[in-house]
């Protein structure tokens, strides 16, 4: 009767000595594995400092310094760019001012979220701060370096300690910093930190020409369709008739009739080679189907694709959202163009081999394009600001931002010659490949970790050395 129980036995005056008094069982059944050949200490006793971010209103209107959220960290780095702005005093700003490697971990929000870390690094003159959701942990670089504190807190065995010791609400999951500290970490030798830290150094670089390359093939797309030096109107009165609005729009909303967007789609009507709406220019366009349950990956499931998971021009999987293809009706093709449908408009990327008969969520909307455009340079460009302001138009008259398949097909798409698309293409396809490389680097980091506790340091540094060999 008892069979498939997890049980442990522990001394009530063992829940004394936790900084939570924990008495749950997830957190006593559920340690993680340990290499008994390896030194450990806390993390707490690794620490220079620890410090919580800023509690403080935040802004899109760029007021202020710009602030760290959960939401802008992936792959075990900071993004470079962030949404959301503080308008806070300079001496509140120097009390939270981000340092180059500072170690930045995410405490509250969804399960999904809870205990993701990265890597701060300054690039270029401007300076951050992070909100209060964050925590910044500046190590003792003597005895674990910042890289390799990151690496191990994404590693599967930190997370299963950090999941393990939070704590799950209706809507959020919360992990205590003091519990963070108490996370015994293996004290691996230098020369494998000095590895770690040298795959996050070649991994920045990468990003930072990933993004310069993705930034060119923008630019030469809109020089392009002559939009680079263009402006539209601020102006926010714009007089319609009755006839040429609702009549053959049916919107009678004042914001869906702003000069900038009459003066967007005739620029683009304009374009050398001129423009049609999507709906002509389209094979299919489709709804994708609302998941109840995900699993974690598998060999016979598949990536199930949410719009978090779209943006610029690419999507990324989570490995905790996995699901059984033979429960849904539609699968994902290579070539598709998903974007979100509802909530955060505006995302676009391309399905490719790696996302091939995957499936999307009901927040998606996929469409392929016919053959002589090129998916890759079309979702570049409905991700420009010019598209962003078209989309908002199709989008408005409602509470919650919303596309629909009616309205999408509204969108305007101009045509560009062949040799154009196939040159913005090339930069587009290496600036993913440049991020691809960046991300294997920290990938590698990761599993050289692990390898380090289930076997030892010695098969580590192999596993680095040979990743290493293959990337030549």
């Amino acid at each position: 009767m008892l069979e498939g129980l997890e049980a442990v036995e522990v001394n009530f005056s063992s829940t004394f000595r936790n900084k939570d008094f924990r008495t749950d069982s997830d957190f006593w059944t559920k340690e993680p594995q340990k290499n008994l050949e390896l030194k450990y200490d806390k993390i707490g006793n690794l620490l220079k400092s620890s410090q919580y971010g800023i509690s403080v209103s935040m802004n899109e209107d760029a007021e202020g310094y710009p602030i760290y959220r959960m939401n802008e960290i992936h792959n075990m780095m900071c993004d470079l760019d962030v949404d959301k702005h503080a308008d806070i005093s300079k001496e509140e700003f120097l009390k939270f001012k981000l340092n180059d490697r500072d170690v930045l971990f995410n405490r509250t929000n969804s399960y999904e979220w809870v205990g993701r870390t990265g890597l701060y690094r300054k690039v270029g003159q401007q300076d951050f701060t992070f909100a209060s959701y964050l925590v910044r942990f500046i190590p003792d670089e003597q005895v674990v370096n910042p890289e390799y504190l990151t690496t191990y807190l994404n590693t599967k065995y930190g997370i299963w300690d950090v999941k393990r010791r939070s704590r799950q609400s209706i809507n959020q999951t919360n992990v205590n910093p003091e519990e963070v500290k108490e996370i015994q970490i293996p004290i691996l030798s230098k020369d494998i930190q000095n590895q770690i830290k040298t795959n996050f150094e070649k991994a920045n670089s990468y990003r930072i020409k990933s993004i310069e390359l993705y930034s060119s093939a923008e630019t030469l797309l809109l020089e392009t369709l002559g939009l680079s030096n263009f402006e539209p109107s601020a102006e926010p009165v714009n007089v319609k008739g009755f006839k040429e609005s609702f009549l053959s729009t049916g919107r009678l909303d004042a914001e869906y009739y702003q000069k900038k967007y009459d003066e967007i789609e005739l620029k683009i009507r304009s374009s050398k080679n001129g423009a049609d709406l999507l709906s002509n220019q389209i094979e299919y366009i489709t709804t994708g189907e609302y998941s109840e349950t995900y699993e974690n990956k598998g060999s016979e499931l598949v990536p199930y694709i949410r719009n978090t998971n779209i943006g610029k021009g690419n999507i990324e999987v989570d490995e905790m959202f996995y699901v059984n293809p033979s429960n849904f009706k539609t699968n994902a093709k290579i070539g598709e163009i998903l974007t979100s449908r509802v909530g955060t408009i505006g995302l676009f990327g391309v399905v490719k081999t790696q996302q091939e008969n995957s499936v999307y969520s009901d927040n998606i909307l996929a469409f392929k394009l016919k053959e002589s455009f090129v998916p890759e340079v079309y979702a570049l460009l409905f991700s420009t600001k010019f598209y962003q302001l078209l989309l908002e138009k199709l989008a408005g008259g409602s509470v919650q931002p919303l596309i629909t398949q009616t309205s999408l097909k509204q969108l305007l798409i101009p045509f560009i010659d062949w040799q154009n698309q196939v040159e913005i293409l090339t930069l587009v396809e290496e600036s993913f490949h440049l991020k691809k490389q960046s991300e294997q680097l920290l990938e590698t980091a990761k599993r050289a970790v692990e390898l380090a506790i289930e076997q030892n340091e010695d098969a580590a540094l192999r596993y680095i050395a040979e990743a290493q060999r293959a990337s030549m």
